[in-house]
């Protein structure tokens, strides 16, 4: 009620208002216009009346839309931006205009949109702009314009699209998207299959083209042969040694992140420790275990080391680095994660491990390794639990034949120190 009795204050001072000096305001066909066209403006002008239902600031020397340059017409249902040199829109530029119904941003320079800003403008039909500089459209810029019936991204520098930036747009039954530089591999798949078969009209089809790679540019999408592509797909497993890496004395853990996907993934590492999160894009370290140059790192060797082959060591492993070990791989086509959950115990007649694993069972010495007569016990049915135990090293030798290592029966590991119980627990997926 409050918000309402605002409004209705607005309008009657908008009604006694002064136009701005640059600008013609009045009535046309019951709208209330305001025509700053023309006008060699350099910012948006001030003391609109408040009930201005379209305002033009087209062919004006805007560079800019700060945020709330647009709080004075909150019940503008037309905008008209183009022919500027507008670069940036800023958050919170469009996000009060709820009652907007076309918007003209066409023939300008923007590179910086505040998408987020869309959100808001749920009444809105017409979309345009066509002539900028955008690179790149969020997933979800769009997701509240279910009235949206036309909408202009032609002549941008747009190279791909996430598959359904579309979907939203219930109402929509014009799209002009021709003369953008797309790169025709596996994450533009999706938009050529939905041209195809959607009942939306998309006129210039054949000026979709092919920027890249360099032996499709100037195909068509709509003729773009089918392309061998697949989402990432990952799996998780243990082994004890890295080769090729030199280790340092100590008790070391390997993990291996299989992936596979086309176009190759790229692989992060998400670690959380006790001590806190770590977030690695693999590889940080080249064959020798060494930090890679742009990879940033405390010493030249890091305490976790992602190689580019998908494993993760870590050379010390102890209480400190405890924890959940996820991987996760990323293309075009989305992505996939596995994550295990590993902590250290000390064998003996049972007890309960550091994340509260209950296990059980007696252990005994023998052949380098250590035996036990049960398995550990899963806290919850979600737990799978692997066991490795790793001995003391008995030289290279024993090393070398693979002692310590029991359940999978990896190659050897080479351990100093303390024998301890190694627990992997799997969750279950």
């Amino acid at each position: 009620m409050q918000e309402l009795r605002l409004l209705c204050w607005a309008v009657l001072l908008g009604l006694v208002q002064t136009c701005p000096e640059p600008c013609d305001c009045g009535e046309k066909y019951g709208f209330q216009i305001a025509d700053c066209a023309y006008r060699d403006l350099e910012a948006v002008p001030a003391g609109f009346p408040a009930n201005v239902t379209t305002l033009s600031l087209s062919a004006n020397q805007l560079p800019g839309l700060p945020a709330g340059a647009f709080r004075e017409v909150p019940l503008l249902q037309s905008l008209w931006l183009a022919h500027n040199e507008i670069r940036t829109v800023a958050a919170g530029a469009l996000a009060s205009l709820g009652h907007l119904k076309s918007l003209d941003l066409s023939h300008n320079l923007i590179s910086d949109f505040a998408w987020s800003d869309l959100h808001n403008l749920s009444a809105l039909q017409l979309l345009k702009m066509d002539s900028n500089e955008l690179t790149f459209i969020p997933r979800d810029a769009f997701r509240s314009l279910r009235a949206l019936r036309s909408l202009q991204l032609n002549h941008n520098r747009l190279h791909t699209l996430a598959e359904g930036t579309f979907t939203p747009l219930i109402a929509l039954s014009h799209l002009q998207i021709n003369d953008n530089p797309f790169d025709c591999t596996c994450g533009i798949v999706w938009f050529k299959t939905w041209a195809l078969t959607t009942a939306v009209s998309i006129p210039e089809q054949d000026n979709i083209t092919c920027t890249s790679p360099h032996v499709l540019k100037g195909t068509p999408l709509n003729r773009l042969l089918p392309l061998p592509c697949s989402a990432p797909s990952v799996q998780l497993t243990y082994q004890p040694s890295q080769d090729g890496a030199e280790l340092r004395p100590g008790f070391v853990l390997a993990l291996h992140c299989d992936v596979d996907g086309q176009p190759a993934p790229q692989l992060h590492w998400h670690i959380q420790t006790p001590g806190g999160t770590v977030e690695i894009a693999s590889p940080n370290v080249g064959a020798d275990g060494r930090a890679l140059p742009s990879a940033p790192a405390a010493s030249s060797r890091p305490r976790f080391q992602a190689f580019a082959n998908g494993s993760l060591l870590i050379p010390d492993f102890g209480k400190l680095e405890e924890g959940t070990y996820s991987c996760l791989a990323t293309n075009e086509l989305g992505s996939a994660e596995s994550s295990v959950n590993v902590a250290l115990a000390t064998p003996g007649e049972g007890g309960e491990d550091a994340l509260g694993r209950r296990f059980h069972g007696k252990a005994a010495e023998g052949k380098g390794c250590y035996m036990v007569d049960n398995e550990v016990q899963p806290s919850g049915p979600e737990d799978n639990v692997v066991i490795i135990y790793l001995s003391r090293a008995r030289g290279p030798e024993a090393a070398a034949a693979g002692e310590g290592v029991r359940g999978q029966q990896p190659p050897g590991l080479l351990l100093l120190g303390q024998s301890l119980l190694l627990l992997l627990l799997l969750p279950s997926f």
